[in-house]
């Protein structure tokens, strides 16, 4: 099996990626999606959080209040490392669970989208790993779409990796400072590039679209 690690900055587009690639019938492992099922009421990570941080960073249902412990943390880098440990830990454990599964039912090929790349249960497992950045104006703009104000969105991109040490990590750069059609672009050539000498095969979702269209062109009436 074949791993292929996704990985960049907040706002660089990881996730749009992943979406590319999962429309293209590839099974990808989203950490961020896992570390919700690992920081819910009874999550496996809820017990290490609490003792670190107190109960307070806690929702009324016992979840993780992902907006306060937010406010908290992105003040103060030894906090957010704290926490990224430990949600982390939970949540490459479950990865690699997951990444065994697929391994077992003979999948080809598979993406782990994971922001921050950490070595132990991805970097060590990752056949390649692709980095996507994008220009600070490209990502704050993002962000400020998710709601964030621009001085909020400079102080987490500040909190993270530069693009030099994730560059260091990387087998191929994706540059999604662009637009969507650039993006989608990149993803296939590096498809091309990397998975079809392999023979792992990927469908093209912008062909399956066209011939969406074609067909509501042929049957408009069918279509309304």
């Amino acid at each position: 099996m074949f791993i292929i690690g996704i990985t960049g900055g907040i706002g660089c587009g990881k996730s749009t990626i992943a979406e590319i690639c999962r429309k293209s019938g590839f099974a990808v492992l989203d950490a961020d999606a896992i570390s919700r099922q690992v920081t819910v009421a009874g999550g496996s990570a809820i017990t290490e959080i609490t003792e670190a941080f107190g109960n307070t960073v806690l929702n009324e249902k016992g979840s993780l209040d992902r907006e306060k412990m937010a406010r908290t943390v992105f003040r103060d880098k030894k906090r957010l490392d704290l926490l990224s440990s430990i949600i982390h830990r939970h949540v490459i454990a479950q990865m690699q669970l997951e990444v065994e599964k697929l391994n077992k039912s003979k999948v080809r090929a598979i993406f782990l989208d994971v922001p921050i790349p950490v070595r132990h249960g991805f970097l060590d497992i990752c056949d390649q790993v692709w980095v996507v950045w994008a220009d600070e104006k490209a990502r704050i703009s993002r962000l400020r779409k998710r709601g964030m104000s621009d001085d909020e969105a400079r102080r987490r991109i500040q909190m993270q990796m530069t693009k030099d040490e994730y560059l260091k990590l990387a087998d191929r750069e994706i540059d999604n400072s662009g637009n969507m059609e650039e993006l989608t672009d990149q993803v296939y050539m590096l498809m091309q590039q990397e998975l079809a000498p392999r023979g792992i095969r990927y469908s093209d979702f912008r062909l399956l679209e066209k011939d969406e269209e074609n067909d509501e062109d042929k049957f408009p009436e069918d279509n309304k």
